[in-house]
């Protein structure tokens, strides 16, 4: 562990039992075990690493929450730790701040260490918001006077002014992450670890916190956990993929650490919404020689063509429609939009056979790295009835060489004047 290394985890993991009344035997039992004079676990140092040899099978129903987790941090870096529900981020969290002891490995970390972990956490709720803020400081290990030369400054942040002197417990979520927030920020803590507290705020104070986290990552290590991806690329230095408890990724490049994350998606069934005036029957995509249905995934690298083919059909007395096709991320937000001229769904005219086949191409797509999936969307003439949309009929992954957050990629024509 290096002078400028604040965080280091060595090859911890945790293990937890699904069964309640099997957890509370095994912790009787294991407690019985440590006490007894003639037990082997004695000359095991607690909570260090158990040889591959000496570690024990699991017991029914008990699962590594945590399996094998290593990562050193220093002061100025910043450790994105992401992965699906369940992966082991709280756990971990809970671990680094000293809720839970680890089952094997080891942590050190050295300095104040301030938490976001939950709302209410550390806040006694009918304490005033001004009684909080000494209370939580005191808790990080600041004195009184230290709090009152940056009280207003935590004041100031937190936009909480009017309501400084109310019970914490009136204040809405909102309110409460913007204290908790500004008392660890303004106190600067060598270490800050920081899970998906952010979401709750308005989008003014998320921007705000984050420009506050790059401010304290100069004299501060953070760990930040978060499933928003643009706020992973907009702090992080580094990424951890955390996946049924095990490491998947580590490493700098941020871009390849969120591509892997979201590639531990599965993709979704095909789901059909509307009033069924209208349904697609069948779905083509193609890109040179590479192509997909529906309900597959075509592969191709950024700035390839693509060529979308609908097959649909509605009844020869209903009229026009009009048809759009529209891509969404991993993250469920819409990210490009196929559509005609006049920026709206192409026109299809109605055909006496009730078939129509469409096909809208694009000369370059310009998505960045990433799995997206593709609603096929029909509406009447007016657009005011929505006659069928087709969500994951199909699935794209881009292939793009760059370590770049945005959604789209834009290739400019450069000079210096």
């Amino acid at each position: 562990m290096t002078d400028d290394t604040l965080v280091s985890v060595e090859y911890v993991s945790k293990k937890f039992c699904r069964s309640l009344k099997r957890s509370l035997w095994y912790g009787a039992r294991d407690v019985a075990s440590a006490l007894s004079p003639f037990s082997r676990e004695k000359s095991e140092p607690a909570g260090e690493r158990l040889s591959v040899p000496e570690r024990k099978p699991l017991r029914p129903d008990e699962f590594w929450a945590l399996d094998d987790v290593s990562f050193q941090l220093r002061r100025g870096e910043c450790l994105g730790l992401i992965g699906h529900n369940g992966a082991g981020k709280s756990t971990l969290l809970k671990i680094l701040n000293g809720l839970v002891p680890p089952d094997e490995g080891r942590i050190m970390m050295r300095g104040r260490v301030a938490a976001l972990i939950e709302l209410n956490a550390g806040f006694n709720p009918i304490l005033t918001g001004r009684e909080n803020i000494y209370n939580q400081a005191a808790l990080l290990g600041f004195t009184q006077q230290e709090v009152k030369q940056k009280f207003d400054r935590i004041v100031e942040f937190a936009e909480i002014g009017d309501f400084l002197d109310m019970p914490v417990q009136n204040y809405s979520s909102g309110m409460r992450v913007r204290l908790g927030f500004a008392v660890s920020a303004q106190l600067e803590p060598d270490i800050l670890i920081i899970d998906e507290v952010l979401a709750v705020g308005d989008v003014a104070f998320r921007f705000k916190c984050l420009n506050a986290i790059s401010e304290l990552m100069k004299n501060a290590a953070v760990i930040f956990v978060s499933h928003s991806m643009p706020q992973i690329f907009r702090i992080c230095s580094e990424v951890i993929v955390l996946d049924h408890g095990r490491v998947v990724y580590h490493d700098t490049n941020v871009a390849d650490g969120v591509s892997r994350y979201l590639s531990l998606y599965n993709n979704a069934d095909g789901a059909v919404f509307g009033s069924g005036e209208v349904k697609v029957e069948s779905l083509a995509l193609e890109s040179g020689e590479s192509k997909a249905s529906m309900s597959e995934t075509l592969s191709l690298p950024y700035g390839a063509e693509l060529k979308l083919s609908a097959r649909i059909r509605s009844s020869p007395e209903f009229g026009d429609a009009r048809l759009q096709f529209l891509f969404w991320n991993a993250e469920m937000l819409p990210v490009l939009d196929v559509i005609s001229d006049d920026l709206s769904g192409y026109l299809v005219p109605s055909s006496p056979s009730g078939i129509s086949e469409v096909t809208a191409y694009l000369p370059r797509l310009e998505l960045n790295s990433g799995k997206y999936n593709l609603s096929v969307i029909a509406v009447n003439g007016d657009q005011s009835r929505v006659l069928c949309r087709h969500d994951n009929a199909a699935y794209l992954q881009v292939d793009a060489a760059t370590a770049s957050g945005a959604h789209s990629l834009s290739v400019a024509e450069w000079a210096v004047t």
